[in-house]
């Protein structure tokens, strides 16, 4: 294979324990078989304080934002597995955008996000899946020049989904978050290979 994509693969949750964070760890195990060089990283070893506009004027982006942001902008594509809070997104996520948004270093604003190909996902305790955070979700990431794939799954029960392998105990649910990940890997292989 001549052209290898390089997929950022991140979870919308700080948690130990997240069930996004195991839904992630599948996807990006389905774009590694088909292929694709993966980074998966874990939220909380890049902490940012609350998005705000004062810290911006008095000292810049955080340090770990703009660590983010240089991730984001050597990657092709991006799989993102985001909880479901109050039917909506999470404060963390949304923090992490909000920052990593920001004009830095040359770049405008929405650099790191602008043309990337983007899949999404969610794992909620509830029936839905936190499909309704997806909404959220795909909302803000679609303003800022993503091109999401409409390709998308959610684990409902998720407290009672996974393995202890962090495998899914479902092979639906093992193939379908795999197929994430390679559908990503392909679509990014046919577009630029």
């Amino acid at each position: 294979m001549s052209y290898q994509p390089k997929i950022l693969a991140f979870a919308g949750a700080l948690r130990t324990d997240s069930t996004n964070k195991k839904t992630i760890r599948i996807a990006a195990e389905g774009a590694l078989k088909a292929g694709a060089q993966v980074t998966l990283i874990d939220l909380k070893d890049f902490p940012v304080p609350l998005y705000d506009g004062d810290i911006e004027a008095d000292s810049g982006l955080p340090e770990n934002a703009i660590k983010l942001q240089e991730l984001m902008l050597a990657h092709d594509g991006f799989l993102i597995s985001s909880p479901e809070y109050n039917s909506g997104i999470s404060g963390t996520l949304k923090t992490y955008i909000d920052w990593t948004s920001r004009a830095h270093g040359g770049h405008p604003a929405g650099a790191c996000y602008g043309g990337k190909i983007v899949v999404i996902m969610s794992a909620s305790p509830g029936g839905l899946g936190g499909l309704r955070g997806l909404f959220d979700l795909r909302k803000v990431l679609s303003t800022m020049g993503v091109i999401l794939l409409p390709n998308e799954f959610a684990v409902s029960r998720s407290h009672d989904a996974f393995n202890e392998d962090g495998s899914a105990k479902d092979a639906f649910v093992q193939n379908n978050l795999e197929g994430l990940g390679k559908t990503l890997t392909e679509f990014l292989i046919r577009l630029n290979g």
